[in-house]
């Protein structure tokens, strides 16, 4: 029987001790779990980095250096071509036509587009111990606090709303609520009034006097401004805080989170005195330098901090390029932002969703390396999962894929992302698989020509097909001739579309569709 007892005992502490070990094992991997800095630049094109367009005349060292750092994704696109829905898309992993948003984008005083209920990026990250923050341009709404008996009307620009708006009360629905600990930014574009920052759900200053500026690249429209709110200032503001961020988080028993959405390169241009001039092509190219060197200052910062071997930092744009960067003065000095790319923001041709994606990663990423998948911004949020190790429910990420294991080991066939859909500035659709993409509009459903409803569009064929592998620019509609191709990827997207989700799970629902027209288009002839 003692010896029995003793067994017994010798058992138990064999278990204990596994146990304990496997819980050491388990906090040595979140103490392990790296920072992670995603940079989302503005309006910024495909060919206006050099890294990914060597003939490009916009100066860009410190990005260059960022990519020879890290990885390229030379085939990465936004969910849509402008600025809201891709946005939503980041931090949901779900594709912005899926929320009530069809179409378009939000204005500075609309109505916050995320439940508190869905899960985002942060709010997964922080459950999982990291310290969250936003700093920059959020573009997805949040709840002004409102006059009694006063409702806004979505998206509009209406000087009414700023007058029944209270700015010295706090906003509800805003970053802090979907998971942000630490939220400091503007509600809209830097040309959508109100100019007012606010921090932690509380106006930093009440707005005294209305400003607006109506020169060729320093646009913006007019309304309310807060004193400590001066647009020349609002990107650099925005970098020293986020430098000020990492410092204070380097190296604490937290990993840490931040979301960098920039203003910039999107109107108005406002590269500040010591820029101007600087690229020797227009305010738009200096304002990119501009950029590229403030990157620079972020890079080192977080090499000064001593976290750089583990510390994540990725740096896209939200769509391509807008026309208000001056297309036809930057081309006749031999550069183009949307590259060898058709189109550019707003358009379903590549130029208006294709865009820059870089990794550094020293701890994992192999300096130097490039890869051709396909990839998404709506991914942000499984990789996110991936790397704290949590498996998403059915109605988290729906249309959101992990790349962890392209930053790894480049591995293509550990990930899962099949299919891509794309959605224009007028809620038009195209879908990707393979080397095909299919648009479901003539044109360009943007605007560069054909524009929607244009003359010129009123002949073409309402589908396009291209082959990209054969045909980058876009220029030969392959409809009339692969008739299967076009059957099997229209279906495919009526599928992913009314499954409510593109990953594998569950069947979820789309909100808001009694008057959802493209679908009803789409799904009529299925």
């Amino acid at each position: 029987m003692k010896a029995v007892n003793v067994l017994l005992v010798i058992g138990a502490f064999i278990l204990f001790s596994a146990c304990n070990e496997t819980k050491k094992e388990a906090f040595t991997l979140i103490e392990k779990q790296p920072n992670i800095i995603y940079v989302l630049a503005d309006d910024l094109g495909y060919g206006d980095i050099k890294a990914f367009n060597p003939n490009g005349k916009i100066s860009t060292p410190y990005l260059d250096q960022l990519a020879a750092d890290g990885i390229k994704f030379t085939d990465a696109h936004t969910s849509s071509a402008v600025c809201t829905p891709t946005r939503y898309g980041i931090l949901t992993g779900r594709y912005n036509w899926r929320s009530r948003l069809k179409s378009g984008v939000l204005s500075g005083v609309s109505k916050a587009l995320i439940p508190n209920s869905r899960t985002t990026v942060a709010s997964l990250l922080k459950k999982n111990g990291y310290h969250t923050g936003f700093i920059g341009k959020w573009h997805l709404g949040w709840d002004w606090a409102l006059n009694p008996d006063y409702s806004l009307i979505d998206k509009a620009h209406n000087p009414k709303d700023f007058e029944n708006i209270d700015f010295s009360k706090a906003v509800t629905n805003s970053p802090n609520d979907i998971g942000f600990d630490y939220a400091y930014g503007h509600n809209g574009s830097l040309d959508m009034a109100p100019y007012v920052y606010v921090e932690n759900g509380m106006p930093t200053s009440i707005p005294l006097k209305n400003t607006i500026n109506k020169a060729k690249y320093t646009h913006w429209r007019g309304g309310p401004t807060s004193p400590d709110f001066v647009h020349t200032d609002v990107t650099p503001n925005f970098f020293r805080r986020s430098f000020n961020f990492i410092k204070e988080n380097a190296n604490k028993d937290k990993p840490f989170f931040l979301y960098l959405p920039l203003p910039s390169p999107h109107t108005p241009i406002l590269p500040t005195e010591e820029w101007l001039g600087k690229s020797g092509l227009n305010p738009y190219a200096d304002f990119m330098m501009q950029i590229d060197d403030f990157m620079g200052k972020l890079v080192a910062t977080i090499e000064e901090a001593g976290i750089a071997e583990n510390t994540i930092v990725i740096f896209t744009s939200d769509n391509g390029c807008s026309p208000q960067a001056d297309f036809k003065i930057l081309a006749e000095k031999g550069h183009h932002p949307s590259g060898e790319y058709r189109g550019h923001k707003a358009d379903i041709f590549e130029g208006g969703h294709r865009v820059p994606f870089i990794v550094k990663w020293p701890a994992k990423v192999k300096a130097g390396s490039t890869s051709d998948a396909t990839i998404c911004t709506t991914d942000l949020l499984a990789t996110a999962a991936d790397i704290v190790g949590v498996t998403l429910e059915d109605n988290e990420g729906e249309d959101s894929f992990s790349f962890l294991s392209l930053l790894q080991d480049g591995a293509k066939n550990k990930y899962k992302r099949e299919v891509t859909i794309h959605s224009s500035i007028n809620g038009s659709f195209a879908i990707r698989k393979g080397d095909y993409k299919l648009i479901l509009a003539p044109g360009s459903a943007g605007w560069s020509a054909p524009r929607p409803n244009a003359k010129e569009a009123k002949d073409l064929p309402e589908i396009q097909l291209y082959n990209l592998k054969e045909d980058v620019g876009e220029t030969q509609n392959l409809q009339a001739s692969h008739p299967e191709k076009v059957a099997e990827l229209k279906q495919l997207l009526a599928k992913q579309i009314t499954d409510g989700r593109s990953t594998s799970g569950a069947v979820q629902a789309n909100d808001s569709v009694s008057n959802w027209k493209q679908i009803k288009w789409i799904t009529a002839s299925e």
